[in-house]
Formats: structure tokens, sequence, C-alpha cells
């Protein structure tokens, strides 16, 4: 990400979710926001730019995410968690989908101040603002850490709290990454909700050509992916960080779970959703 601009990858993200609601019908993640959010000018362009057959997994990877995010997210509020964390938020419609649904909630919206921006005015533009239990929480995760960004925002870090944090790992240190979630981890009865991906050395052929081409992309715009995870690796240190429930899918997982696609591989490498509690 450029100093001062918008997250690109932020917009692809959001244009992905949009699609996903255009030509299938949100089957997987519905969000009547997903099309507004994204402006006209990329509406118009929205079936052309889906359709290279590389983006279909990618699309689709994507709803299976916010989908998982959104059923433990449902469960948490109906336990009477009060806290909702955004973490990465880009174009997120969390905070929209949730407006006049739920008992009262504090969700805070964590992202690079330039992109927060970027969404307030696109937002404007398509007649949208962000309810009044949202507030922004400015941080840019290489020079400061998610703590003292929601601390100077008003968290709570004393009470439960529900973070999202999706497609962000992959552009982050590892450093980065693992501050991150010992700030969740340090949160009492913190859950969350991520996505990595495994080393492309991991990766069959077909699976290895597909992210060479998503990773030149991204590095072509200034985003590049440069932190890649071992899953029994990174569950070890979920676990040492405290955590009392993980539940890692990948591709055969969510292929079965989230699509409903009978008799997938029980694992497998390749994009993985993982949600984790903390007592």
């Amino acid at each position: 990400m450029e100093q001062g601009l918008p997250s690109r990858t932020a917009l692809g993200a959001a244009m992905h979710r949009a699609a996903h609601q255009m030509l299938e019908g949100g089957n997987i993640f519905a969000d009547p926001f997903a099309l507004p959010v994204i402006g006209p000018e990329a509406k118009a362009r929205l079936v052309e730019w889906a359709q290279p057959a590389h983006r279909g997994g990618m699309r689709l990877f994507i709803a299976a995410r916010h989908r998982v995010a959104d059923d433990r997210l449902a469960a948490a509020l109906a336990a009477n968690v009060g806290q909702v964390v955004i973490v990465g938020a880009g174009l997120d419609t969390t905070a929209l989908r949730l407006a006049g649904r739920v008992a009262p909630v504090r969700l805070f919206e964590v992202d690079h101040p330039a992109t927060q921006a970027w969404k307030c005015e696109r937002l404007a533009a398509a007649g949208l603002a962000l309810p009044g239990f949202v507030t922004l929480a400015p941080v840019d995760f290489e020079r400061q850490t998610l703590a003292e960004g929601l601390l100077a925002a008003g968290f709570d870090a004393g009470a439960p709290a529900f973070f999202i944090w999706l497609g962000v790992v992959p552009y982050l240190t590892e450093a980065a990454i693992l501050s991150t979630l010992r700030c969740i981890a340090a949160v009492p009865g913190g859950q969350v909700v991520f996505d990595y991906a495994n080393p492309p050395e991991q990766l069959d052929d077909r699976l290895r050509a597909a992210h060479q081409r998503r990773a030149e992309h991204v590095a072509a715009i200034g985003e590049p992916w440069i932190s890649y995870f071992d899953s029994g690796a990174l569950g070890a240190r979920v676990r040492d960080l405290g955590a009392v429930e993980i539940d890692d899918l990948g591709p055969g997982d969510i292929r079965k779970r989230v699509f409903g696609v009978a008799e997938p591989p029980l694992r497998g490498n390749g994009g993985h959703i993982v949600w984790a509690r903390w007592p």
C-alpha cells in the first residue's frame, strides 16, 4: 500500500464480494450493500472484470470466509459479546448489515487512515453512512500495534470481543501478525476469524500457478503477499498463545462445510479460514 493512498486490494476484495452477489446470487454470503459500496463505475465493469477463470476461485473463497465470520459472529452476539472489531476493514459492510438487527454493540473498524477516509467517501456517494455504534480506529500495522489503536479509540480491553481479520495476514510481516494475535489473546473471552495461505511449495501444480498469477498482480500494485504459514506450525503458535478452541478450515473442509460438497479430502493446502477462542 502506497503511503497516504487507500488500499487497492481492499477494492478488489469488495468487487469479489459484489460479483458473488451478481453471479451466484449471494448464495454463500448474502450482502445487500456489496454492490452499492463499490460505486457505479466499478459496478458497470463488474461482470467483465469477474470473467477470467482464475477469479472464480478467489471470489468463492472470499464469500466463504465472510460466511464463516458471519456465522461465528452471530453465535458470539447471541452469547452477549458486546464488542466487535473489524481488523483491516477496507470496504467491509458488517456494520451496515448489523444496523437495527442486534442488541446494542460497539463496533470498531480498524484500518489505515487513508483507507478509512476513502471508505467514508464511497459510503457517502452511495447515500450510506456508518451506524452510530461504529468507531473508526486508525492504525498502520507496521508502525503501531492493534492494542494501541484500539485503546486510543476507547476499546474496553477487559470485556469480551469478537475480531474479524480477513484478507490481511498475507500482507503483514510475521512479527506484525503475531503482535495482533497476542493482542486478541489478551482480551478475556476473545475470539477471531482470520484467513491465511500455505507456502507456495506446499501447493499442487495447478494451485501454485494460480497463486503465482495472483501474487504477481498484488506485487505489481504495491501490496505484495509476504507471509505464509504451515498449518500445523500456525496452530501450535495459536495454542501457545492460550487459545482453548481452534477450527482451521482448509480447502476440503470449506468445500464440505460451507459449500456443501460431499466427500472432499479431509485436509488440503491452499487458503485457510480459522476461528479461535480464548478463555
